[in-house]
């Protein structure tokens, strides 16, 4: 399980990395019109706030080394993540026209 968020980690150094995927599920949503995406991406722009406050200080008493808060945040949104992926992209596959079903049958030229 940590080296699923592991790589989640890194956000509490640098809580600005979060805007990436709330921007991207954002983005997804305005393709796939789902709104799984936009929640989930809203998660991560508040995570990315609370993040910050927690690096500056604002939202901790001092000691804020051991994050349990973490055990429930970063599941929660790699969760919420996939699904809104998986639903917008299935969404997206949809919506797309089939080229084959499209392609008007050949003229019969032997008649």
């Amino acid at each position: 399980m940590s080296l699923l968020f592991r790589p989640l980690a890194v956000m509490i150094e640098y809580p600005w990395l979060a805007l990436i995927p709330g921007v991207l599920l954002l983005a997804l949503y305005r393709r796939g019109h789902r709104s799984s995406a936009v929640w989930v991406g809203l998660l991560w722009l508040l995570y990315c706030l609370y993040e910050y406050g927690m690096k500056e200080r604002v939202l901790c008493s001092g000691e804020c080394d051991i994050r349990i808060d973490l055990l429930a945040i970063y599941p929660l949104l790699v969760a919420g993540s996939l699904f809104a992926m998986a639903r917008s992209l299935s969404a997206l596959r949809r919506k797309r026209p089939d080229p084959v079903a499209r392609a008007e049958p050949p003229e019969d030229r032997a008649s």
